[in-house]
């Protein structure tokens, strides 16, 4: 251990280089999603994360939408814990047979007016998940779903750029 140790100190973490990002762009995005935000509703956009059953892969990134990097709560954009305070479901993982009833009466206490997001392959089609005994389906089978971000986890720039995108379209009608 103590040699892994010395080897780790002294080479540095073995990982990769991030993905070149655009800051700016980064930044515009974010203003753009402000914007839309208080046009639509008058104050920033409240988002509840619920996990439905996934293997939390999706929950990593969405996470990373709250770091130092991200810094989402900047733009107008933040997590709240109670449903009855957010506008957005931001829903993660196929629906498991035991979060069924869950998600059901969480998108029952979400005030009106109020968007379902599906995150992630799980909740778009099912993923791997799909089939299995224990699934009761994908997020649009119990809820109904305005927007669904695929990919296996969603990117924070694929999340933030959706949440945009359900803005513009949310006030345009």
């Amino acid at each position: 251990m103590w040699k892994l140790l010395a080897t780790t100190l002294l080479n540095g973490p073995r990982t990769e280089p991030p993905p070149p990002v655009s800051t700016d762009a980064l930044l515009e995005l974010a203003a753009s999603v402000n914007r839309a935000a208080r046009a639509r509703l008058g104050r920033s956009l409240s988002i509840r994360q619920v996990d439905a059953g996934s293997c939390n892969g999706c929950e990593l990134e969405i996470h990373a939408l709250g770091n130092v990097f991200h810094d989402l709560e900047r733009f107008g954009l933040r997590f709240v814990a109670s449903p009855r305070h957010a506008d957005v479901l931001l829903v993660t993982g196929p629906v498991t047979a035991n979060m069924r009833e869950a998600l059901l009466r969480t998108w029952n206490a979400t005030p009106e007016p109020k968007w379902v997001v599906a995150s992630g392959d799980c909740a778009c089609t099912g993923g791997v998940f799909a089939g299995s005994y224990a699934v009761a389906g994908r997020v649009e089978d119990v809820i109904p779903v305005d927007l669904h971000i695929p990919g296996c986890p969603p990117s924070p720039r694929d999340l933030l750029s959706a949440l945009l995108a359900l803005l513009q379209v949310a006030s345009s009608g």
